[in-house]
């Protein structure tokens, strides 16, 4: 059992215990995640099992879907419904229009500075440890996109909103941005990851869907097999010839990837066999005439 499952994590659980829940209900050995969902936000978590892990890294990248909603005139530590409230504006003194326009403005967002309540880590400790014993430690701005940004509905004071994003952007520390451009600070009350990647919603299974799919035989039907979870990048089949070369560790050319030249745009290349099965992820850049692996997964039918 190799390849991956998209779970649609419930409310008030933490990405590692729902990843818990999944290796006792596939009774595997190994299984990740690829990006942490805060404990009261719920939707798509990508589970990566047992040879599968070794993959977690080349879906943590990908943009993130969200829908959100949003409360305006209050400021809490934690940026959402989980932390200390700090601030209140009873009196918002914002309109419709004000949402909108400040909405729009914040697609021009290049940079944000990352919440002193994060999984970051400052000298090996996370900095959300550290904020709780009182020592807040500030991260310089990190570099994030924003793809998409639409208000869906405004119910004052609460705002719900889509919003498509890079890795690494913190949804909490957008919605106390727009806050502080309206003039009256905010906080995230909700949050649902609706993409990942290319993983959507409709392909999540709830763990109590899994459960009783794991109970009946069916589970194999929701596994996505390792290439095809790769599904962004470019790949190449190898005959037997390059397999061999392949679990033996040996270089790749450029003329064995001549069929996959025009991809160099994405950082890596998936190999397999004639079967579909996954043999290896290389590096889509040459180095020293060669192309480095990134992974290599062995295949008891090659010798």
């Amino acid at each position: 059992m190799n390849g991956i499952i998209v779970v649609d994590k419930p409310p008030d659980m933490t990405s590692a215990q729902v990843v818990t829940h999944v290796k006792r209900i596939l009774k595997v050995k190994k299984v990740g995640h690829t990006g942490t969902l805060d404990p009261f936000a719920t939707g798509v978590l990508i589970c990566c099992i047992n040879k599968a892990t070794r993959l977690a890294r080349f879906f943590t990248y990908g943009k993130k879907r969200y829908e959100g909603v949003m409360r305006l005139g209050i400021r809490t530590d934690t940026q959402d419904l989980a932390g200390r409230v700090v601030s209140t504006e009873p009196d918002l003194g914002v309109s419709d229009q004000d949402v909108h326009k400040v909405f729009l403005s914040f697609l021009e967002v290049k940079h944000q500075t990352p919440p002193a309540y994060s999984a970051l880590k400052h000298h090996g400790v996370p900095l959300y440890r550290l904020a709780r014993h009182g020592t807040f430690v500030q991260k310089p701005p990190r570099r994030i996109s924003i793809y998409g940004l639409e208000v869906l509905d405004i119910s004052l004071p609460d705002v719900r909103f889509d919003v498509c994003c890079s890795a690494g952007t913190y949804v909490r520390t957008l919605c106390a941005d727009i806050g502080d451009a309206l003039g009256c600070g905010a906080h995230l009350t909700e949050l649902c990851r609706t993409e990942s990647g290319r993983f959507g919603l409709d392909e999540a299974v709830s763990l109590n869907t899994l459960d009783r799919l794991a109970a009946s035989g069916k589970i194999s039907n929701h596994i996505i097999p390792m290439s095809v979870a790769l599904r962004e990048m470019p790949g190449m089949s190898a005959g037997d010839q390059l397999l061999k070369k392949i679990q033996h560790g040996h270089p790749v050319t450029q003329e064995e990837v001549a069929a996959v030249r025009l991809w160099r745009t994405c950082p890596w290349i998936k190999v397999t066999d004639t079967q579909g099965n996954l043999v290896a992820v290389i590096s889509s850049s040459k180095k020293n005439g060669v192309y480095p692996y990134a992974c290599v997964f062995p295949l008891s039918i090659v010798d």
